[in-house]
């Protein structure tokens, strides 16, 4: 193992998720960070804090020179839906590890097209060291150990009303809300508008939550590694009904065709969520579950529920990428090339990180009947 620090910039770190990882980032031994960023002020705010370097990048316009001397990148800005790929080719130019927190499907999903000149750099290009999938797929990963096969898979996030929102965070949502979305069901791949309704969901100690179709890369990349027979399905939901179906509401006029997309209303609606936030709860929830066969042909489910309170919500999305600043500094780089954030990550190290910040998390196997929703 190296002796020297891991040299890690964090891009977007005084945004909702990249605060949080730098703070944790910081605590690290081993690793010397900086923070990067568009807007001066908050960004020396957060250095100042963190006692550590900053320096202004803008992801679309920064050149290989200016992040050459680091060792991992780490793109925490978003929205990543319709984002270019300035960064990605850069670190590439300067031979520089690169991963983000990527939500974007099409990103996602189509991440190895860099895969050839990311072996050819000797440096790991890993979109989606986030809640998804990284951590639904570790924990896929635990639930069905030893299982023969894969009929159904369920992944929910629900993130108290409580918890701090970024304007990219909500354009993002409203990116996809009424458009096509693709989702794998009854064995096939369909369409259906985005934030389509699918009933409420036991979240466990967060109680039931209205649920709805979600446009990211985790429907894509659950049928790709886990080859389920019958449903793969990744749902999110906003705690107060009034938000949640208030947004299902508006996406009748983008199904219409009266309208192109919510995302130029990202301004307004953050203003009236921020205006409700004080009627919600600090606790959120992520739900995975599965059903599937066993061994010896017995039918067999499996479900793991994240329990977050005290807004602790928010640091989820980020504990992949800590774990990954951990394997790195301890010497476990990952292999060159280009990929999306599954089957890298162990349950065992994103626990460890689970467990320090303070979220708890259970698990429990059964046996009942398919429960995907019509």
């Amino acid at each position: 193992m190296s002796t020297e620090p891991l040299r890690v910039l964090i891009v977007g770190a005084s945004g909702v998720f990249g605060s949080r990882l730098a703070r944790l980032a910081a605590r690290e031994t081993g690793v010397r960070l900086a923070l990067g960023g568009r807007r001066r002020a908050p960004l020396e705010a957060l250095a100042a804090e963190l006692g550590c370097a900053s320096q202004l990048v803008d992801r679309d316009t920064v050149e290989a020179g200016a992040i050459a001397e680091f060792d991992l990148v780490i793109d925490c800005a978003g929205p990543f839906q319709d984002s270019r790929t300035n960064l990605i080719e850069q670190c590439l130019a300067a031979r520089v590890h690169y991963a983000d927190l990527a939500d974007g499907c099409d990103f996602v999903c189509s991440i190895d097209r860099f895969d050839e000149r990311a072996k050819a750099a000797g440096v790991a290009v890993i979109a989606g060291a986030s809640s998804i999938p990284a951590l639904s797929h570790a924990v896929l990963d635990a639930l069905t150990d030893g299982w023969a096969g894969i009929d159904a898979i369920r992944i929910g996030i629900f993130p108290g009303n409580r918890a701090p929102r970024g304007r990219s965070v909500v354009e993002a949502i409203l990116s996809y809300v009424g458009k096509p979305v693709r989702e794998f069901r009854d064995g096939a791949w369909h369409d259906v508008p985005g934030w389509s309704l699918r009933g409420r969901i036991d979240c466990g100690a967060a109680g039931k939550r209205w649920a709805s179709v979600c446009d990211t890369p985790e429907q894509e990349l659950l049928v790709r590694r886990y080859r389920p027979k019958v449903a793969a399905e990744f749902v999110a939901g906003l705690e107060l009904p009034l938000l949640h179906l208030g947004l299902w509401l508006l996406s009748f006029p983008v199904r219409w065709g009266v309208v192109a997309s919510l995302r130029p209303a990202a301004g307004a609606l953050l203003w009236i969520a921020q205006r409700l936030r004080p009627f919600g709860s600090d606790r959120g929830a992520m739900v995975v579950e599965a059903w599937g066969t066993a061994a010896d042909g017995t039918a067999r489910a499996a479900r793991w529920t994240l329990d977050a309170t005290a807004n602790l919500g928010p640091n989820v999305p980020i504990i992949p990428a800590l774990a990954l600043i951990r394997r790195m500094r301890d010497g476990r780089v990952p292999l060159p090339g280009a990929h999306p954030c599954s089957g890298l990550l162990e349950l065992a190290e994103l626990d460890r990180v689970l467990e320090e910040i303070g979220i708890s998390h259970s698990s429990t196997g059964e046996t009942p009947q398919l429960q995907i929703a019509a």
